[in-house]
């Protein structure tokens, strides 16, 4: 019993230490970005590759669904929150180092094609994708269409992005101003030429992008 008082005691002492610690230096640190739209300001931004990714979600024979990711997505936002409407992106996509949980299932989608044939999905050394704006409607305080084209597999398509405004604010390293997004919109892959296995793997990919952009 005595053991486990002093025990208490000693948690307790440690409480009181890390709170006034933290209370010496005002409190728990703050998250730099917020969901602040006068944090916002006009410029020429560029993406932080390391931190921007684009998922993407495909049913698989019916059964449930599957996802992977493509990482260091690289481009440029030009914004001005005086006329948001007015605001250009362009970003590229570097398909040939998409992620999956599964070793085979990367394999196979960059896999050439069986006896010189077209390859089931990417095949070898695909082409970066590629996503231009065209135009940007405001639909929220913090929400927005943006339109555009999406070039993939050699292919250019219209493609409309729903995009949210998700942070603001310097960061933390290297004290840029740094904005960020989050965006969906699901594509028909097919309409690409990347129809392998269709309908038995979806023919409908969700398309789920996080993206941070720091002023230049």
């Amino acid at each position: 019993m005595r053991k486990t008082l002093l025990s208490i005691a000693a948690a307790g002492g440690l409480t009181a230490l890390v709170a006034g610690g933290l209370n010496a230096q005002g409190g728990p640190p703050q998250l730099p970005g917020a969901v602040d739209a006068s944090r916002v300001t006009a410029g020429t931004y560029a993406t932080d590759a390391s931190h921007s990714l684009v998922g993407w979600k495909v049913n698989h024979f019916g059964f449930n669904d599957y996802f992977g990711i493509f990482g260091d997505v690289a481009g440029t936002l030009e914004i001005d929150p005086a006329n948001l409407n007015a605001a250009k992106v362009d970003v590229t996509i570097p398909v040939a180092s998409v992620v999956t949980a599964s070793a085979g299932l990367t394999e196979h989608l960059m896999r050439a094609g069986a006896n010189g044939g077209n390859p089931d999905f990417f095949g070898p050394n695909p082409a970066p994708a590629r996503f231009v704006s065209t135009s940007v409607h405001t639909t929220g305080a913090h929400t927005a269409h943006i339109m555009g084209d999406l070039t993939l597999n050699g292919v250019t398509k219209p493609v409309t992005i729903q995009a949210e405004f998700s942070g603001a604010g310097n960061h933390p390293f290297n004290q840029r101003a740094t904005l960020g997004f989050h965006g969906n919109t699901t594509i028909k892959r097919s309409e690409w030429g990347l129809g392998g296995f269709v309908p038995l793997v979806g023919d409908d990919v969700e398309l789920d992008i996080t993206i941070a952009f720091e002023k230049q």
